[in-house]
């Protein structure tokens, strides 16, 4: 009986131990697991980020000169021109258009009223025609008279004013004559209409002489507005011109609290614009005045327009045109020797930035000072080293010298 009473005693502590290892076991404190990165020295770039598009800076628009019929354009966009050689475009003058019956039948008797004038004139100049020759007749015996001393000299001067008056009379009805006949071929012109096929195309204009419109710049077709052929008015654009080579840019519109940033001359990557390689350039204007511009979300914003050109040689960029869609990183600050730790591990601390750096297994509560930051990686002014070990992305129950691990990474 003892024996056993010892056993189950034994078995009874055993157990007990059991339970006890297994309870200080389960609420013995362990290390929280965070992830761990170092800060490393190196270059930074901070840059501002927006998407952009490519244009011309001086495109050239060729609209009509004057109110006429366009004919079809025969250049595409792409089309090489040059500076007054390259034909762009012919015109020709309008066509007439349709007459209504009042409109014919007054132009009829207008017709009718200049070829009687017409009548009236031929027949004065008839008139004048005989005066003429009686004058010059009655001038001719006076002076005859004159020379055998039977006429007076004043009757000798007489028929010379009437002859010269009825040459004047004779020279009046000729101009008369050819001012009634362009009378009768301006009322003959106000009966061309757009259903008189036989007279309109009688006076039409081949196209061999229709007016060109000749390149105002060297460059490219950039588009054709106006493609088929048809009337249009003085000024109406036709298509548009430009040197895509030589004077292509990129236009941004940046937000205002992003633009007062920016300088002209700061240094821009051109990316995701199709191409291998980045293209490199410059702002060289940025606007003075600013638009309201609403987002995809339906945010209203303030913009600004920037231009930035392309220092990159053009045929690094053979294939980008006018229009086009890119990405721009404008450089705002850079350094090429920088404390660099990720912006992941940075939080508010009494109103400014802390870390938590890992000293033997251990978080400690660091403040820094930054100086630049790019939304991935901050410059650290002061309060870090390179080679020190920080808790990225720290959780809210992390405190001051609590054990850490490093997460295991799959």
């Amino acid at each position: 009986m003892a024996r056993r009473k010892r056993s189950r005693r034994l078995l009874t502590l055993l157990v007990l131990a059991l339970v006890a290892g297994a309870l200080a076991f389960a609420f013995w404190p362990r290390p929280m697991l965070v992830d761990i990165g170092e800060v490393t020295r190196g270059p930074l770039v901070v840059t501002i980020d927006e998407e952009a598009r490519t244009r011309v800076h001086d495109p050239y628009v060729v609209s009509t000169p004057v109110t006429g019929r366009l004919l079809r354009v025969a250049v595409e966009p792409g089309d090489a021109v040059v500076r007054g050689t390259t034909v762009v475009a012919h015109m020709l003058p309008i066509n007439p258009s349709a007459l209504d019956i009042r409109t014919r039948e007054q132009a009829r008797a207008a017709v009718t009223a200049a070829e009687a004038a017409l009548r009236v004139a031929r027949a004065d100049l008839n008139k004048a025609i005989a005066d003429n020759d009686v004058a010059q007749s009655d001038l001719e015996r006076a002076q005859q008279l004159a020379q055998t001393g039977t006429l007076a000299q004043a009757a000798l001067e007489r028929a010379e004013g009437t002859a010269r008056a009825a040459q004047a009379a004779l020279d009046t009805a000729e101009a008369a004559i050819s001012m009634r006949e362009a009378e009768v071929a301006n009322a003959r012109a106000q009966l061309i209409g757009f259903d008189d096929q036989g007279l309109a195309t009688a006076l039409q204009i081949n196209t061999e002489k229709a007016t060109p419109l000749f390149a105002p710049a060297t460059g490219r077709i950039l588009q054709v507005m106006q493609k088929s052929e048809t009337t249009l008015p003085v000024g109406t654009p036709i298509m548009e011109i430009g040197n895509i080579e030589e004077d292509l840019e990129v236009v941004v519109e940046l937000l205002s609290t992003d633009a007062v940033q920016v300088r002209e001359g700061d240094r821009v990557i051109v990316d995701k614009w199709g191409g291998p390689q980045p293209l490199a350039g410059e702002v060289i204007r940025i606007d003075p005045w600013g638009f309201t511009k609403y987002s995809a979300l339906g945010v209203e914003e303030q913009r600004v327009r920037a231009r930035i050109a392309l220092t990159d040689p053009p045929d690094t960029r053979t294939a980008l045109g006018h229009g086009f869609r890119v990405e721009v990183r404008i450089v705002v600050w850079e350094t090429g020797d920088a404390t660099i730790v990720p912006a992941s591990a940075l939080f508010r601390q009494d109103g400014g930035q802390a870390v938590f750096v890992v000293e033997e297994g251990v978080a400690r509560l660091r403040p820094v000072e930054i100086e630049r930051s790019n939304g991935l990686e901050a410059a650290v002014a002061s309060g870090l080293e390179p080679g020190e070990r920080i808790v990225l992305y720290p959780a809210p129950g992390l405190a001051e010298g609590a054990r850490v691990a490093n997460r295991a990474t799959n």
